[in-house]
């Protein structure tokens, strides 16, 4: 017996000490990972080198307008795309004049349809490095999906905003990049699509397929010298979420985006603020029922804290 056994207790030995150093070399390559994203980050690698040219839809207000100055930063010419052309031409000013780089603007509404012969018209010609697919709207305040004021028009805004630009814009953008072999896609989600959020449920499920149409375009194109990210932040201090005072878990965009820069190239998917990732990876972990209990508690205080606001206003 006691012959037996010494082969069993070795066995079970080496089970155990591989199962120690697989855990152990897991765990320093994600501290070593968190390292190179968080600490030395990536930003040279986004640049005039990838082509002259950024477009930024959505460009005029928070992070859209944080991306078009950081990429102008590291002198990139600009085009911003955007409803108000009062809102392009002074954003398009201000970014000529502290970076010293070409802009041009086109102003269209995403919530349109038929918009997107004057964009392919205002990009013709331009070598185009970099993409940020940005412009989004969401609900104005958490709400059932039956009760959502104006549904049929707010479901088609949604729609035509957050899921039809995005693969229009590309459409129109990717070409010239694969021709080129070089050439960087920045899709901004939402933490919002990470898991499913009752009570904002048709903007999250859009900002859900803009992270798997992110994943699979970076999947299809990688080999062809393109690299999509998909960005998933949690709140960010915007007019969009208004949020008006940054914090620790609610950054400025301005912060966000410095932040955010630094993943590309390295991570097709990150929620893009290292405080951010850290709430990802626990709602992720979550049990799925405790986290809806969570989700819907917070909504539905949001929902009627508006709704009393608004009944005494």
């Amino acid at each position: 017996m006691e012959d037996r056994a010494l082969p069993a207790a070795g066995f079970l030995y080496w089970v155990g000490a591989s199962t120690v150093a697989y855990l152990a070399l897991r765990a320093s390559y994600s501290l070593f990972r968190a390292f190179q994203v968080w600490c030395v980050g990536n930003e040279a690698w986004v640049g005039p080198r990838r082509g002259e040219w950024a477009v930024v839809t959505g460009g005029t207000d928070g992070i859209g307008k944080s991306y078009a100055e950081e990429l102008a930063k590291h002198g990139m010419k600009i085009v911003l795309i955007s409803r108000s052309q009062d809102k392009l031409n002074q954003v398009s000013s201000d970014i000529k004049e502290k970076f010293k780089v070409e802009t041009r603007t086109i102003a269209v509404d995403f919530s349109l349809d038929d918009i997107y012969d004057k964009i392919k018209t205002g990009l013709s010609g331009l070598e185009i490095g970099v993409l940020v697919n940005n412009v989004g709207m969401s609900y104005e305040y958490p709400e059932y999906f039956l009760e959502v004021p104006d549904l049929d028009n707010t479901i088609k805004k949604l729609i035509n905003i957050n899921i039809l630009s995005v693969c229009k814009v590309t459409h129109l953008v990717l070409p010239g990049m694969v021709e080129r072999s070089k050439g960087v896609i920045l899709n901004i989600s939402s933490a919002s699509g990470m898991l499913p959020v009752p009570l904002l449920t048709v903007y999250s499920a859009t900002k859900a397929f803009v992270d798997f149409f992110s994943q699979c375009l970076h999947e299809e194109y990688k080999s062809k010298g393109i690299f999509v990210q998909s960005v998933l932040p949690f709140f960010v201090a915007t007019k969009m979420s208004k949020i008006r005072k940054p914090t620790l878990d609610k950054p400025s965009a301005e912060t966000f985006v410095k932040s955010a820069f630094k993943t590309v190239g390295l991570e097709s998917r990150t929620n893009g603020y290292l405080i951010h990732s850290l709430m990802g990876s626990i709602h992720a972990s979550l049990p799925r029922w405790i986290y809806f209990k969570i989700v819907i508690g917070l909504n539905k205080s949001l929902r009627n804290r508006y709704l009393k606001k608004t009944k005494k206003n």
